[in-house]
């Protein structure tokens, strides 16, 4: 990362790391649009009334100030001033319900876009980061299939970027029915305390999260430790995950008449028709884990996280769930699925834990030599003819000794340079790679396909 990015928490990436990062951005977007997703960009701004009724999150918003209204922000109410998005999916949210009437339905859409959220920064976590969603929202109903399409397409994402250095990617899930129904089931309450309280898991330890529990949502340690334990359970199988888990209800004595274990079993359902369903395409690819809580508290049935086989210290890179109340207008809801990748979080690592590194730092392909600053006019004529024919082309910024125009050239990983015509010689090209020298005409030259685009490499030289 750019030396000077003095403000914590807000990355500037080098013009070399920011080829990095716009590369797995396009790599991305193929990805989701091979799956039928559509793009969209939304404002960077939402009321605050909107912003602060989301979760936790909602205490890590940004509010806007004009300078000339500093010091007085206390006289509007928090919830009629603006506020910088902390997601894509609350913005989402009102653009469906604003433009429900233009859209069709099951909307399916893709969106890469920055965010921002006042958390602690650290080692890949920032205040100003890119996010990449993929959502579909329904209009009334939202067929459960989706809860299984759209995490399988966040790992064919996830195995397209592997050639940026990343391990293999694991999406866990879980369902929010399910615990809730467990937590009411043991006689909890406070169902949304526990829930934030269990997604702490990894962070903080399962003896801390005990501790709250009791200290924050009235569980008894038996209580307590019953959550605990559901946290504890992860199966490849519905038939598998559904055994453990009656075991555990028996252990725990949950009423198998009431209405929470109804619930709980409900919830129990989907997440087996996921696991199984996902495993019939892409085996290993998705587990039920039922310590994966997620904080936001507009989920209300499948959740998911995703992590990197030997990267755990990295922490979830994709997550999200099911919501079902989140868009509303009058009697009419418009429920959702949905996963977000921390793209910031990722590019951090592909950056300093892959290696991943940039073929060249400028996207040109050949570097136009200048004999004398007088004939640059023909240095620029031949710069329009490749431009026209697709091919990206810069001119050397000074009619200086060749020699330290090649090292020019070389600084940025350009591996062409054209010299024009002279009264001795015609135009020709050098590879400067390779040490070859060739002929040229504008009309028909190209480079080979090795040197023609930016690529990202994973480790390895500059070239």
């Amino acid at each position: 990362m750019a030396k000077g990015a003095s403000l914590s928490g807000f990355p500037e990436w080098l013009p070399e790391e920011r080829v990095v990062e716009q590369q797995a951005i396009d790599t991305l977007r193929r990805i989701f649009e091979l799956n039928g997703f559509l793009g969209i960009e939304t404002r960077a701004v939402e009321q605050g009334s909107s912003l602060l009724k989301k979760g936790e999150t909602s205490k890590e918003i940004y509010l806007l100030s004009r300078l000339q209204e500093v010091g007085q922000e206390n006289d509007t109410p928090v919830e009629d001033r603006l506020g910088l998005h902390f997601d894509l999916t609350v913005p989402l949210s009102r653009y469906v319900v604003e433009n429900s009437g233009a859209l069709t339905f099951p909307f399916k859409r893709w969106q890469i876009q920055k965010v921002w959220r006042g958390e602690r920064p650290q080692e890949g976590r920032f205040r100003e980061f890119i996010q990449a969603d993929i959502d579909v929202v329904g209009n009334g109903d939202l067929p459960e299939h989706y809860e299984v399409e759209l995490p399988l397409v966040m790992v064919n994402a996830m195995e397209s970027l592997r050639a940026f250095g990343l391990p293999k990617a694991t999406v866990h899930a879980n369902n929010r029915k399910l615990s809730e129904g467990f937590y009411r089931g043991i006689g909890l309450t406070d169902i949304e305390g526990v829930l934030r309280e269990i997604d702490k898991l990894d962070k903080i330890g399962a003896g801390e999260v005990g501790r709250l529990l009791v200290e924050t949502c009235g569980a008894s340690a038996e209580q307590a430790n019953a959550c605990l334990r559901l946290a504890e359970l992860s199966a490849f199988t519905g038939e598998e995950l559904t055994h453990r888990f009656d075991d555990l209800c028996n252990e725990c004595s949950v009423d198998a008449n009431s209405d929470a274990y109804r619930l709980a079993h409900e919830g129990l359902s989907t997440l087996a028709m996921i696991v199984d369903e996902s495993a019939k395409i892409r085996p290993g690819s998705v587990i039920a884990d039922l310590k994966i809580a997620r904080g936001l508290d507009y989920y209300t049935g499948s959740v998911y996280e995703t992590f990197l086989d030997g990267a755990e210290s990295l922490g979830s890179i994709c997550s999200g769930g099911r919501y079902d109340n989140l868009a509303s207008q009058g009697s009419r809801k418009y429920p959702g699925v949905g996963l977000s990748i921390g793209l910031s979080r990722l590019v951090s690592y592909m950056l300093h834990g892959a290696h991943a590194q940039a073929s060249r730092i400028s996207p040109a392909s050949v570097l136009i030599a200048v004999w004398n600053e007088e004939d640059r006019g023909d240095s620029n004529r031949i710069a329009r003819e490749l431009r026209a024919r697709g091919i990206s082309t810069d001119v050397s910024p000074k009619a200086v000794k060749l020699g330290k125009q090649i090292r020019y050239a070389d600084h940025l990983g350009i591996p062409y340079v054209w010299f024009p015509a002279t009264a001795d010689a015609e135009e020709s090209v050098k590879n400067i790679v390779t040490g070859e020298q060739l002929p040229a005409r504008t009309v028909s030259w190209s480079p080979d396909s090795v040197y023609a685009q930016q690529t990202v490499q994973c480790g390895g030289d500059n070239h």
